[in-house]
């Protein structure tokens, strides 16, 4: 192998592991927005409810 293949194989194994820390940073990223809004969905989900009787939300109508 020539000095100039060396050279050329080294540089495609920097850009390539370049290219795969990027993906994980991005892919990390993704991954703690969905977390923030998954927890903003169930703080939401859990929020207190508005005056509502306390008879609604005990009974599933079946019939329907």
């Amino acid at each position: 192998m020539d000095v100039m293949g060396i050279a050329k194989l080294a540089t495609s194994m920097t850009e390539t592991s370049t290219r795969q820390d990027v993906a994980i940073a991005v892919l990390k990223k993704a991954q703690d927005l969905q977390g923030s809004s998954a927890t903003q969905l169930l703080e939401a989900a859990t929020a207190s409810t508005p005056n509502l009787p306390s008879h609604l939300g005990n009974t599933i109508n079946t019939t329907a």
